[in-house]
């Protein structure tokens, strides 16, 4: 599993937008149906998905937040400088895969795919298994016995909610930070969730494309716009940490 894990770990950062570009995939299943839900059975889909969803983005903007971690890798090859156990690491040890694991299971439903949420989000869970075991057995062998303590006190994967304010009382919430670090993340998400909602519930718009596309362009073109402008004031210097 820690060689499939340093596999992966290679192109993880694709790995989110190719489960997401999958979300498009016609023709599935339906998770959620009329015959099962009734009439307004789209209802369910969105709702659920949606509160999933922004779960798991509220989990990786704590994290980043509060604690960012340096675990980029070099050369494609896990890396981490310090053992990170404050913030949000002070309650799981990977909150940021958690997160993102919410992420697409929300979305998954808001597509109300029933072959997506059955089929790609469990292969997604072995992925980042075998990632998380790969990252341990580096920072096992960098850091010890200090790792081996934090595993003894903080879950892998299931937060652990005690003690969960007084961690947020106790640090400043860096949101410039989440605002550099999270804005490529937060865009593509939004972007997606707005084309699954569009594109899947003509509901929505009352069966009207005119007023499906007017929605679709207004509100792309401003998440653009201001996706374009955190990365001009990134690039030049005027937007730090």
């Amino acid at each position: 599993m820690v060689q499939i894990g340093n596999f992966f770990f290679k192109y993880r950062n694709w790995l989110f937008i190719i489960f997401y570009a999958l979300l498009f995939v016609p023709g599935v299943p339906q998770l959620f149906t009329e015959n099962n839900s009734g009439e307004h059975y789209y209802l369910y889909p969105i709702i659920i998905g949606l509160i999933i969803t922004v779960i798991g983005q509220a989990i990786r903007g704590a994290t980043i937040g509060l604690a960012y971690i340096i675990r980029g890798g070099k050369d494609k090859k896990v890396y981490a400088e310090d053992l990170v156990t404050t913030g949000i690491f002070s309650h799981c040890r990977n909150p940021l895969y958690v997160g993102n694991i919410l992420m697409l299971a929300g979305v998954g439903v808001l597509s109300n795919s029933l072959l997506y949420v059955v089929i790609m989000i469990p292969f997604f869970l072995f992925v980042y298994q075998a990632i998380v075991l790969a990252e341990e057995n580096f920072l096992r062998n960098k850091f010890g016995q200090q790792f081996n303590n934090y595993c003894t006190s903080v879950n892998r994967w299931f937060p652990r909610l005690s003690g969960i304010g007084k961690t947020f009382s106790s640090m400043h919430f860096n949101w410039k930070r989440y605002i550099l670090k999270e804005h490529t993340t937060t865009f593509i998400w939004l972007c997606g969730i707005i084309l699954l909602l569009l594109f899947h519930y003509p509901q929505l718009t009352h069966d009207d494309a005119h007023l499906r596309n007017t929605f679709l362009i207004v509100i792309l073109s401003v998440l653009l716009v201001i996706y374009i402008m955190i990365r001009i004031l990134k690039k030049s210097g005027r937007f730090s940490e």
